[in-house]
């Protein structure tokens, strides 16, 4: 009987082996990868042909090219009860001589004829395989390089948003990250700030941008050699994509001007980040450590009269010349918005007659607050507001040399106004205690840490009046700080929504202080619960 030539398995060896490298090689994944996807294709293939409930192993040598295809088999004592995958002990010691019970031996099987169908399928496997290996190339490679600018070519838009062939993967510049009215075409070359990437089930997803200020940073580190060095650091920096940008500029060398540098001889080097960001006028700026002289050189070309900085609310109140007040706002209020972006910091803006009048506004208000509460005429009341006293609290308790070192009085009247100012605060307190027993408050809030009177009177006006209405907030529905809105808005701008803030964000309460009160409102929660543990336990001792 003649034996079939030992040419054609040759052949077929090598083709399999040069499959995997040419797809390796083609898709820049391990070639082991390729291999084992060609295994798995042929075990679905075996397992169609001998039966899908048999354990069918097949090993591709990536060496030799040689494929085996065995059957797995448990040699098991007693009654079989899975033909396809058990043996018992004689049958087992046929196979493989030397077999004991709980072993797994091999039973070896012929090579399989792949059908059309079976074909098919085992490409299909082999394409899902390579494919999902891709994917995670792309992923492994891009998702520490988020932070890089990267240049790509344009493949398509669709629906707006801009898809980037950056050669190994694509990625996407949506609507909002691109540069207004900038236009793509099919073809383009285009540089962009890799943003994030996201593994999801379809594959990696690079996302690009733009409008990123970490975008123009990144472009004068090209331009800039000092920025690229470390010599020179850009600290802040805000965008109004495709119109105007603002960046906040330090030199650790006292021998480079910042500024300077970025700017370049006759702006050669500010003018091509320009050109990049498609005609965005960029002001280069002198960082500063000091808050005030920062604000003052962010609004450039603005000139500012005097800078108030309130640290608790984190706003800065900025007072100009009257006939600079549109240059401080912009256009659209685009300079203080950009200076706000800045220095991370709300930004008022207010001209020198708002600002004497708001003075003489409070004057007023904290003098009558004065001569009402502490009973005392309008000269003391006024004089008192003139020395910075703005509350009763500050009266009260300030030390009481510090009252009687104002001019015109002395210990005696010192000790009689921190007396009345503190009676005052009393009445006020009994008064708010009474109003807060009207609005069905519980006095059990009253023993809990940091809480005032006229704090409970504001939960019991918010529908907050047991334990555990204060118990089921959060923190930052209790104490988080209002943003305000700011008193000078451009014209025509939109009118932004301001954050709430929470039920107390008027009495500037820490995060801290907020935490503690929440646990406190909830320590009842958990003695009830020890409670009914130790019932249980209790009870179950009894039954025992």
């Amino acid at each position: 009987m003649a034996t079939a030539a030992p040419a054609a398995p040759t052949a077929n060896k090598a083709e399999l082996l040069a499959i995997a490298d040419s797809v390796a090689r083609e898709k820049l994944i391990d070639r082991g990868i390729v291999i084992e996807a060609m295994e798995d294709a042929i075990q679905r293939a075996a397992r169609a042909r001998y039966g899908q409930e048999n354990d069918i192993r097949a090993k591709l040598d990536p060496q030799t090219g040689e494929l085996r295809l065995w059957r797995v088999l448990e040699v098991i004592e007693g009654d079989i009860e899975d033909y396809y995958k058990q043996v018992d002990l004689k049958g087992a010691q046929k196979l493989q001589p030397g077999a004991s019970i709980g072993d797994f031996i091999v039973d070896p099987l012929p090579p399989i004829e792949f059908g059309r169908i079976a074909a098919q399928a085992a490409k299909q496997v082999i394409f899902q395989k390579v494919r999902d290996a891709e994917r995670e190339r792309q992923f492994e490679e891009f998702k520490d390089r988020v932070g890089e600018v990267i240049t790509g070519v344009v493949k398509r838009v669709e629906f707006g948003h801009v898809v980037v062939d950056l050669g190994r993967a694509e990625g996407v510049i949506r609507r909002d990250a691109q540069i207004p009215r900038e236009m793509h075409r099919v073809g383009d070359r285009v540089r962009s700030l890799i943003l994030r990437v996201a593994r999801e089930t379809r594959g990696p997803q690079i996302f690009l941008s733009r409008a990123h200020p970490d975008f123009m940073k990144k472009l004068f580190a090209q331009e800039v050699p000092e920025i690229y060095d470390g010599i020179i650091e850009i600290k802040a920096a805000a965008r109004d994509p495709g119109s105007r940008a603002k960046i906040g500029v330090i030199s650790y060398d006292s021998s480079i001007d910042p500024v300077g540098a970025c700017v370049g001889m006759k702006g050669s080097r500010v003018q091509a980040v320009v050109q990049e960001l498609q005609g965005e006028k960029i002001d280069i700026i002198p960082w500063s450590e000091d808050t005030a002289t920062f604000v003052v050189n962010a609004l450039q070309p603005a000139t500012v009269a005097r800078v108030v900085i309130d640290e608790e609310e984190g706003r800065i109140e900025v007072v100009v010349p009257d006939d600079q007040l549109s240059l401080a706002i912009g256009r659209r209020g685009q300079n203080v918005r950009l200076a706000s972006q800045l220095t991370s910091s709300q930004i008022d803006i207010l001209t020198e007659a708002d600002a004497s009048e708001k003075r003489q506004r409070e004057f007023i208000e904290r003098s009558e607050m004065f001569q009402n509460e502490l009973d005392v005429d309008e000269t003391l009341a006024q004089l008192l507001v003139a020395e910075g006293f703005t509350s009763l609290e500050e009266v009260a308790y300030v030390e009481t040399d510090e009252i009687a070192s104002i001019e015109g009085l002395d210990d005696d009247i010192a000790g009689e106004l921190q007396s009345r100012a503190g009676e005052a605060l009393e009445r006020r307190e009994a008064a708010a205690r009474e109003e807060r027993r009207g609005l069905g408050v519980e006095d059990a809030l009253a023993e809990l840490p940091h809480l005032t009177e006229q704090m409970l009177v504001t939960l019991g006006k918010a529908s907050i009046r047991t334990l555990d209405d204060l118990a089921d907030l959060a923190t930052d529905e209790l104490v988080q700080k209002k943003r305000p809105e700011p008193r000078r808005r451009a014209e025509n701008a939109p009118q932004r929504e301001q954050d709430k803030g929470g039920i107390l964000a008027e009495y500037g309460l820490s995060e801290e202080q907020g935490n503690e009160i929440i646990m406190a409102a909830r320590a009842h929660w958990f003695e009830d619960e020890e409670g009914a543990s130790s019932e249980e336990a209790v009870d179950a001792e009894t039954s025992q």
